[in-house]
């Protein structure tokens, strides 16, 4: 009798099992149906599932997906008759370049000679025409949604023109130097040898016919090229300093009241750290606080730490002179043009081409603190780099010079979504 029982135990207890193997099997269909059910019926579900499984893909790669206008929230609300004089200067660039010459990224954007009709027609607008501005946009060029590998979203910040005060000698208070490039700065655009690494550049100094890496912050706060005459200006603030690099250009205000606007002219050639992760790490910060104004008031509030901190970011900046400070004009960017408040865009010159006028949808923070960020839908143009944009989906909107900018840039790290806005007849070979 035992053994029966202990046989009729047995099987009961296979068919159990049995039993929840089935149930599990049942709902892993029925799971898979109403998932499938679900992005059917929600627009761009599918994209932001999949998006969840490539939060850390494994490497970076831009892939461009076909759009419509009517895709691009925001369109027919923007004043996008403030972007063709911003458009028409990068156009300036582009006639000036051979039509088989590649606008960069990889050739991401084609060459001078697939732009050149679309800028004759933008010179041919009326000013100030908001109808005739959208006409052309939508007539000469087609959006393109820019994804990593399938994610459509990524990080967006700001950028703006600090300012100092500074002398033109080093007394008193002014001690701290910004420095012209070292002629001894070799500079190589990685581009020129490989069409794959557009967008690439290594710098060094050449030491008995090698490139051999150039001193990098520590080694220059130490003194490396004190005595050259290097210094192009004095400042009184070396947390000022060290943004002002991180900003890439900006104004020195000097005794006489004058102003010197200071831009990039090089960088060293050492990897970009930013010390707002160095602050988390050390639990100096929280990641939710981290902000330009937060890092600046850490900095001040512990100046027997402050140097060692900004000397954990390797890469420095050097800079040029230029001696105007209209109001009209901005510094320049990397195309080699002035920049205009919230239309020119910083982006990541391995992947993007400058040039391109670029649609984005995201927020940016209010000046003033304590208000709710505002939406961002506007079209910007790709003008400038720096050496925290990295990546397909990433983007440095410059907001000019002021208070307010300063406010909103610092603020600024919002997620959102941005689209190349390209020749009709160019199909780029990103595109999936």
């Amino acid at each position: 009798m035992l053994s029966v029982l202990s046989v009729d135990d047995k099987l009961s207890a296979m068919s159990r099992r049995a039993a929840v193997v089935l149930v599990i099997f049942i709902a892993l269909v029925l799971g898979a149906v109403g998932l499938r059910v679900w992005l059917a019926r929600r627009p761009g579900a599918a994209e932001a599932f999949a998006g969840w499984f490539e939060a850390y893909p494994s490497g970076e790669r831009l892939v461009l997906a076909p759009a419509r206008f009517a895709d691009l929230a925001g369109w027919r609300e923007d004043a996008l008759e403030e972007a063709v004089p911003v458009f028409l200067r990068s156009c300036g660039v582009i006639a000036g370049q051979p039509d088989d010459a590649s606008l960069g990224g990889g050739g991401i954007a084609g060459r001078a000679g697939d732009w050149k009709p679309v800028c004759a027609a933008a010179a041919r607008l009326p000013a100030g025409d908001r109808a005739a501005a959208r006409r052309f946009f939508e007539t000469e060029l087609r959006p393109w949604s820019v994804r990593n590998h399938r994610n459509p979203v990524g990080l967006f910040t700001g950028y703006y023109e600090p300012l100092l005060q500074g002398s033109r000698k080093r007394h008193g208070r002014f001690t701290v130097p910004l420095y012209a490039r070292p002629p001894e700065l070799v500079m190589v655009d990685l581009g020129r040898f490989r069409d794959t690494l557009k967008g690439q550049r290594i710098a060094g100094q050449v030491v008995k016919g090698s490139l051999l890496p150039f001193p990098d912050r520590h080694a220059i706060d130490a003194g490396a090229l004190a005595g050259r005459k290097l210094e192009i200006a004095w400042v009184d603030d070396p947390v000022g300093a060290f943004f002002l690099q991180v900003q890439g250009s900006g104004r020195v205000r000097l005794e006489d009241g004058k102003e010197l606007r200071v831009g990039y002219a090089a960088q060293n050639g050492r990897p970009y750290t930013a010390i707002g992760r160095e602050l988390i790490a050390r639990h100096a910060l929280a990641a939710k606080d981290v902000s330009l104004q937060t890092i600046r008031a850490w900095l001040e509030a512990h100046p027997g730490q402050a140097r060692e901190v900004m000397e954990r970011n390797a890469s420095y900046v050097f800079f040029q002179v230029f001696f105007q400070t209209s109001r009209g004009n901005g510094p320049l960017g990397a195309e080699g043009i002035p920049l205009t408040p919230g239309r020119s865009l910083a982006v990541d010159l391995s992947q993007h081409a400058l040039g391109v006028p670029v649609w984005l949808v995201g927020g940016a923070p209010s000046p003033r603190p304590g208000e709710p960020d505002r939406r961002l839908r506007r079209l910007l143009v790709a003008q400038d780099t720096g050496g925290a944009i990295r990546g397909p989906v990433r983007g440095d909107v410059f907001w000019g010079f002021g208070p307010d900018a300063e406010a909103i840039a610092g603020r600024m790290k919002n997620r959102g979504k941005m689209w190349l806005l390209l020749p009709k007849a160019l199909t780029p070979k990103e595109a999936s």
